[in-house]
C-alpha cells in the first residue's frame, strides 16, 4: 500500500541520514518533507539516537527503524538529501526513491582506506607541531597517527565491539610514541601523543549532540554526548595504560 511505501522510504532516509552523522531536526523535517511530497501532510516522525518512529495521523500505520551504526559519511547524507530534492520536484517516482535509497550506502562514493589513513597522518602530525612539538616530532607522528588509525579500523572490523577500537588505537598510539622516543627516533612524547589521538576524537559527535540539545531534542542529544564521552574515556584509558606499562622515565 501507498502508506506503507512513504513509511518505510521516509525511515530508510532518515536511518541512512543518521547512522552517518546527520542532526535530529534535519532528519525529521527529511522524513516529513518526503511524506508530504507523496501527498501525505498529517505525519508524526520522532528521531533518537537509536531509532527512528513514523506513523500517519488517524489511521493504523507506524513503523520504527533502528539505527545500528553511527559513524561520520557527509556524503551519504548529501546523497539522501540530493534524492529528497529530486522527489520534490517530481524527477522520481516514490518507488524510485525507495530503490535509490537501498542503493546509497552501496554506490556513495567515499574515499579508500589509503586516503583516510594518509590523512589521520597528515592531521596528526600537523596539529602535533600547532600543540608546539618539533620538526624532529614530524615524521614519527605521521607515521604513528597512521597506525594508530588502522589499528581502530581493523579493531572495529574483527571485533565489532563498541569503544574497543578507541582503547586499542590509542594503546598502540602511546605504546609507538613511548618506544620511538626511547630509540631516538622523535623527541617529545606528549606532543606526538596529543597529534596522535586527534584523529580518534570524536569531535563532529560532541558538536552534533549540543546541536540536538540546543534545538530541544534531549533524549538524543544526551545520548550522543554520552556516547562521545565514553569513546573519549576509551581514549584516556588506553594512553594511560600506555603510559602505566611503559611510560618510567620518559620525561
Amino acid at each position: 500500500m501507498k502508506e506503507e511505501l512513504v513509511l518505510s522510504t521516509c525511515l530508510m532516509a532518515g536511518r541512512i541520514m543518521m547512522e552517518n552523522g546527520s542532526e535530529v531536526y534535519r532528519v525529521e523535517d527529511t522524513m516529513n518533507r518526503i511524506a508530504e511530497n507523496a501527498g501525505i501532510s498529517n505525519t508524526v516522525s520522532y528521531v533518537t539516537a537509536t531509532g527512528l518512529f513514523m506513523s500517519i495521523r488517524n489511521s493504523s500505520f507506524s513503523q520504527l527503524e533502528e539505527v545500528h551504526e553511527r559513524s561520520i559519511n557527509l556524503e551519504k547524507i548529501v546523497a539522501v538529501n540530493h534524492l529528497s530534492r529530486e522527489f520534490a520536484a517530481k524527477k522520481i517516482s516514490l518507488l524510485q526513491l525507495n530503490e535509490r535509497l537501498k542503493r546509497v550506502n552501496k554506490d556513495t562514493p567515499s574515499f579508500s582506506l589509503i586516503w583516510q589513513t594518509l590523512a589521520a597522518g597528515f592531521v596528526s602530525c600537523t596539529l602535533m607541531y600547532i600543540f608546539g612539538g618539533t620538526w624532529q616530532d614530524f615524521v614519527p607522528t605521521f607515521l604513528i597517527g597512521c597506525l594508530g588509525f588502522i589499528a581502530g579500523i581493523y579493531i572495529k572490523k574483527w571485533l565489532q565491539m563498541r569503544f574497543l577500537d578507541m582503547f586499542v588505537a590509542a594503546f598502540v598510539i602511546g605504546t609507538l610514541a613511548i618506544f620511538s622516543v626511547r630509540i631516538g627516533l622523535a623527541n617529545n612524547v606528549d606532543h606526538i601523543i596529543i597529534g596522535a589521538v586527534m584523529p580518534l576524537v570524536p569531535g563532529v559527535a560532541i558538536t552534533n549532540s549540543f546541536r540536538d540539545i540546543l534545538s530541544g531534542d534531549l533524549l538524543s542529544g544526551t545520548a550522543r554526548g554520552i556516547e562521545a564521552l565514553f569513546v573519549a574515556a576509551a581514549i584516556g584509558v588506553g594512553i594511560a595504560t600506555t603510559l602505566l606499562l611503559f611510560g618510567g622515565g620518559i620525561a
